[in-house]
């Protein structure tokens, strides 16, 4: 043990356990803001459902059985944490200090990139749009409890199970090409494999289990590849052995940057602001959730701070069938699930029937609770039933705070354009992380 906190106080990683506590305080932020801003940003979900249909049901409804649910719901929460966290540990243990600075800000930085995504650019889960899938997530009443009130299933792009592991191969690649390294030769190449062939397993998982749609796969690799560009070229700036981490940095230097980087940052936040626009001209249309005969969906409300309240407001689009809703508390659900999930036959006797056409809220003035609106309906019912739905939870000033937790993000992607302009300007391979002021000192230009 003595050894171990040496070894922590040597290398300074009391930073990058710093680092994990502050990106839970940073993902409460964000989380806090993800649903109250649906409001005004709605959700693309029906672009991406119309561009891909209904293959990830197809995977499914093939694939389900009861032993697959059970091993992929462990895979997607512990071998998940496993990664994010003993990876750390692991190059920690084994004396890789720049890996080790790699993996930890891989996690803290890929998620940071995925904000402006999830906040601006949200798309709901496959489970609540596709009729007849089921979030196979949600089927155990333990894992319900857990997600609902932790990482609730209410945006799915891009996908940071994909986003996240792939990080970690990038970063492992480009470790070895800079240090001519081959995969076969390098003493790691075992647990590489190992965080490989779990993210081909995620890609399966997310699908299956009722979470993601296939597009969010390609989109997590690009927000890896992203974060682990930024991360592979900013380490040796940190400590390296190129100085300090400003040295080279000359106001003429800082001003370029500012410039570029600035008009990356500029045009994605006019991205952000049409997307929000055009949501604002569809909102009232927009489809959120499409059920089929004896479908169980379900809306999660986050808890609320004491004296505030939400209203949860559901309208029936059909023109021939009514739908049932009952907004429970988090751990009554619980008592309400077998292995199947939902038992809605428990529930029935408090629902409300919503008629078509017909719109109706919901308040829900609880502090310190967690609810899920159950939406059912009927197996006598024909056809698809879709209902639009959004929560008022009355936070002030929701753009502007969604936009100040984006600017790290944005920053990020345009820096890393902005780094990969300046190596194919001078020549120098994109892989290269040497620091641009050492450059010079290398006999070329700055």
């Amino acid at each position: 043990m003595n050894q171990i906190f040496s070894e922590i106080g040597d290398k300074r990683y009391y930073i990058h356990i710093l680092g994990y506590l502050v990106i839970i305080a940073w993902k409460k932020v964000t989380d806090g803001l993800n649903e109250p801003i649906k409001t005004t940003t709605g959700h693309f979900t029906d672009w991406v459902h119309g561009f891909e249909g209904e293959l990830v049901f197809v995977i499914q409804d093939t694939f389900q059985n009861a032993f697959l649910t059970d091993f992929l719901n462990f895979h997607y929460l512990f071998i998940y944490l496993f990664l994010i966290y003993v990876t750390t540990i692991y190059y920690m243990y084994t004396g890789e200090r720049d890996l080790t600075d790699k993996v930890t800000l891989n996690y803290l930085l890929i998620y940071i990139l995925a904000v402006p995504y999830y906040l601006f650019f949200n798309v709901e889960v496959t489970s609540a749009y596709i009729p007849g899938m089921e979030a196979l997530l949600y089927q155990d009443s333990w894992y319900t409890v857990f997600y609902a009130s932790h990482d609730p299933l209410d945006n799915c792009v891009p996908s940071l199970h994909i986003a996240i592991p792939f990080g970690m191969l990038a970063l492992n690649w480009l470790h070895m090409r800079e240090n001519k390294i081959d995969l076969k030769d390098w003493k790691h190449r075992r647990y590489h494999q190992f965080i490989f062939w779990n993210t081909v397993l995620f890609a399966f998982t997310i699908l299956y289990l009722g979470i993601h749609w296939i597009i969010d796969i390609p989109l997590g690799i690009l927000i890896g590849g992203v974060g682990a560009l930024f991360i592979h070229h900013i380490q040796p700036r940190l400590r390296n052995g190129f100085g300090a981490t400003f040295k080279g940095m000359t106001r003429i230097k800082a001003g370029r940057h500012a410039v570029i980087e600035g008009i990356v940052v500029l045009l994605m936040i006019g991205a952000m602001m049409a997307s929000m626009t055009y949501q604002a001209e569809t909102m009232d249309d927009r489809v959120s959730m499409r059920l089929g005969p004896g479908d169980t969906n379900i809306d999660v409300i986050q808890e609320m701070k004491y004296g505030e309240e939400a209203n949860f407001i559901i309208t029936n689009l059909d023109s021939t069938h009514s739908i049932e809703v009952v907004i429970v508390e988090l751990d009554e659900i619980a008592t309400k699930m077998d292995d199947d999930g939902i038992i809605w036959s428990e529930l029935e006797e408090r629902s409300v029937s919503i008629t078509p056409g017909e719109t109706h809220s919901f308040l829900i003035d609880q502090h310190k609770y967690w609810h899920l609106a159950v939406v059912h309906l009927n197996d006598s019912a024909e056809g698809v039933v879709e209902a639009h739905i959004s929560v008022e939870y009355h936070v002030e000033d929701r753009v502007t705070k969604s936009l100040i937790m984006s600017m790290p993000s944005l920053w990020m992607t345009g820096w890393v354009l902005h780094r990969l302009g300046r190596l194919k300007w001078e020549g120098r391979s994109w892989i290269d992380s040497t620091p641009s002021h050492a450059w010079k000192s290398m006999g070329e230009s700055e």
